[in-house]
């Protein structure tokens, strides 16, 4: 329990930052800022590449767990291609990775030393070069599918769009902040930060979701075994209690018999 309040506690902090980075973006700075730009599609001369990272577990006996997650996964890949895009799958756990290996499917990086106990420093090791790349105009867009906890129970895989990284709505009330050195200034450390706060995001969620999804997996295991158990046991004394009938039955014929 202890484990899962500290993961909490790391959501929390993570959406606080989100929160923070989306207020100080304006339609004005969207255009001086490469992790802010829109690019346009591939038919239109845009870049051709778009990233999908994916998080799944090193372990198994989770129910559906990852395979939900890869599904969601191979169906965003689907839509990208037939948008035009080519895909550069990254994959974070083993269960992922030997999926994607089994299908044929090539991953353009694989990390199984991140586990259930993910870090910032974790999270900015994935973003660096997506970052970089998307910066470069390399790729179109990046993507990130983790497994959303809602609840021990409930764990959902998500999708979210992590670059470019998208203002609010035209129109949305702004609360007027003076800040200082200045929004361009503080734009410039924070949505690199928001980024990998994001892909943090998805980590630690992932993590505990796993939790859940494990302990749920457990338990159903366990009930689905005492109710085969029961079933067992009526079964048996059922048959053993024909058996004896059937004994009962013979020895009283035998004696029947005798008497004649």
């Amino acid at each position: 329990m202890a484990k899962s309040r500290q993961l909490k506690g790391r959501i929390r902090s993570v959406e606080n930052t989100r929160k923070i980075t989306r207020t100080l973006v304006t339609p004005e700075l969207s255009e001086r800022f490469p992790l802010l730009r829109q690019p346009a599609s591939p038919a239109q001369g845009g870049p051709t590449r778009a990233a999908v990272v994916l998080v799944t577990s090193n372990r198994g006996l989770a129910g559906g767990f990852n395979a939900n997650l890869i599904k969601q996964t191979v169906t965003r890949i689907e839509q990208l291609e037939a948008n035009g895009y080519t895909v550069d799958l990254h994959v974070i756990g083993k269960k992922g990775i030997g999926y994607f290996k089994y299908v044929g499917r090539t991953v353009a990086s694989g990390r199984t030393d991140i586990g259930d106990k993910p870090t910032a420093d974790h999270a900015a090791e994935v973003a660096e070069g997506l970052i970089r790349d998307f910066a470069e105009g390399q790729l179109a867009g990046v993507d990130l599918v983790f497994a959303h906890f809602k609840s021990a129970i409930s764990t959902p895989p998500t999708l979210v769009r992590v670059l470019p990284v998208e203002p609010p709505a035209a129109g949305a009330r702004r609360p007027d902040y003076l800040l200082k050195p200045g929004a361009g200034e503080i734009l410039t450390e924070l949505l690199p930060l928001y980024v990998r706060n994001t892909i943090f995001r998805g980590l630690v969620e992932s993590a505990a979701s796993e939790h859940g999804a494990r302990r749920t997996a457990m338990k159903s295991a366990t009930d689905n075994a005492g109710d085969i158990l029961d079933v067992l046991r009526r079964t048996f004394n059922r048959q053993r209690q024909a058996q004896i009938t059937q004994e009962i039955a013979e020895i009283v014929g035998g004696a029947a018999a005798l008497e004649q």
